[in-house]
């Protein structure tokens, strides 16, 4: 299918001279014109919690509907790994630092916090950096480091086992659950997942963070391959009204396209600098994705010159198993499948104080989202 990327200044400018109003408007006038349901997808945590914080799920058209997909990197992470961050964090001579997100995700055997109520040496972050300096300023204890996320935080962790590198510390690893999101996407339009099971969806909203780093062409075979629409957004509700306009627009025109509406940050070929960061430590691997199951190349594993600073290895941890809190459909949430409240522990066991699955436990998870901010009816629907 032979496409063509919008010109980045043409999608500026659109972005820039519509108030929101217009852009739902525009939004609408082209529903109108589709003669058919349509359902888009976000593919970035940050977008999903502006999204409904700002009510745009509201503002769409009845015909347009859109879903959430596997964007929150705490989300997506597998139980297993959860599991053995907990073991190292119990173990007496383990300093386990991890973000935020992280410390109340439950597995089979408790969570992070948990642990930390035992007497483990649990703490918070905000740079993989800082894990190097606990590691330099305290000899003695083995440091790990929680590495989760997909390419916007890669390069952070890149960084710090190169530092760790150069300093040549012995007492410094990491537990990498780093992922790649366009295995993630054609899975889910392959149905090259555990469930085997196609989505049914017109166009992307793609990850703004993630195209800082990778570039906008990195998502050109959506567009080229699947004949998907695709538009990297900011996240201020303005950008994504406008965003939603073009893609609606293309799916009624028939001309799905590559559209970067964020050229502020995201340039076409992304940050060479910090993907060289990335490349230079790291390499493909297969990894697990709650929902998706086990997608070739999806995961990032440390290259041979800097696997003495894998945890797995230097812990004897051994391949993760991947058990689902039973009843929990956060899978189902994060691929478009279902919504939180078709799942039947949503709001009633599963809150986000007494969060079950990550899909609560996460800033960025949609059933923390969809509890703060969206009304349902009977029927479960936005």
């Amino acid at each position: 299918m032979k496409t063509a990327a919008i010109n980045s200044q043409a999608s500026t400018a659109m972005s820039a001279a519509l108030s929101p109003q217009e852009s739902i408007a525009r939004l609408r006038a082209a529903a109108a014109r589709l003669g058919r349901h349509a359902n888009f997808m976000e593919v970035c945590g940050t977008h999903t919690v502006s999204v409904f914080r700002s009510g745009l799920h509201s503002l769409m058209p009845d015909n347009v509907t859109l879903l959430s997909g596997p964007g929150c990197p705490v989300c997506v992470t597998s139980q297993g790994d959860i599991d053995q961050l907990v073991e190292l964090a119990l173990r007496k001579d383990v300093t386990l630092c991890t973000y935020g997100d992280m410390i109340r995700v439950t597995g089979a055997t408790g969570s992070l916090e948990g642990a930390r109520g035992q007497g483990a040496d649990v703490r918070v972050l905000y740079s993989a950096l800082d894990a190097v300096k606990i590691a330099i300023a305290e000899p003695r204890r083995q440091v790990v480091f929680a590495a989760v996320g997909f390419e916007t935080t890669t390069p952070a962790t890149a960084a710090a086992i190169l530092e760790a590198d150069r300093l040549f510390l012995g007492n410094f690893t990491a537990l990498t659950s780093h992922k790649v999101i366009m295995p993630a996407m054609r899975a889910l339009l392959e149905g090259g997942s555990s469930t085997g099971k196609l989505i049914n969806v017109d166009g992307f909203l793609c990850p703004g963070h993630v195209a800082v780093i990778l570039g906008a062409a990195a998502f050109r075979p959506v567009v080229e391959n699947y004949g998907k629409a695709c538009v990297i957004a900011g996240f201020e509700p303005e950008q994504i009204a406008a965003a939603m306009a073009l893609l609606v627009e293309m799916v009624a025109d028939g001309k799905p396209v590559l559209a970067n509406a964020y050229p502020q940050a995201v340039s076409e070929e992304g940050n060479t600098v910090a993907w060289g960061l990335v490349q230079k430590v790291f390499e493909p691997c297969p990894s697990y994705w709650r929902g998706l199951g086990v997608l070739p190349d999806s995961g990032l594993g440390l290259r041979a010159p800097y696997t003495r600073y894998d945890a797995r290895i230097r812990f004897e941890l051994g391949t993760p198993g991947n058990r689902e809190p039973a009843g929990c459909r956060c899978g189902d949430v994060i691929t478009g499948r279902a919504t939180p409240a078709e799942c039947r522990l949503f709001g009633n066991v599963c809150t986000p104080i007494r969060a079950i699955g990550p899909c609560m436990v996460s800033s960025e998870g949609t059933c923390q989202a969809w509890f703060k901010y969206q009304r349902v009816s009977k029927e479960g629907k936005p």
